[in-house]
């Protein structure tokens, strides 16, 4: 029986910069895209292995936007 694949789109500036996320059964496939660096695609087994990334890729410290930003990109993490 397959659930097929369920996307969850965390932020999209535009079609250059954007961050999504696919369940695939456990199988949690981030695919962030943007001007700088094209399409980096990460694979996680679990939520909170995606979530330990999450919490280091968007460290207050390296974050280059408001605190708002930040805090609505991690919600919509924790609702993947």
């Amino acid at each position: 029986m397959s659930h097929g694949i369920k996307k969850h789109l965390i932020y999209k500036k535009d079609k250059w910069n954007m961050l999504t996320v696919e369940v695939n059964g456990k199988t949690l496939i981030l695919r962030e895209i943007s001007d700088q660096w094209g399409e980096e695609c990460h694979e996680f087994l679990s939520r909170p292995a995606l979530m330990h990334w999450v919490e280091d890729r968007f460290a207050p410290e390296k974050f280059e936007g408001t605190e708002e930003e930040r805090e609505e990109i991690l919600k919509a993490f924790k609702e993947v």
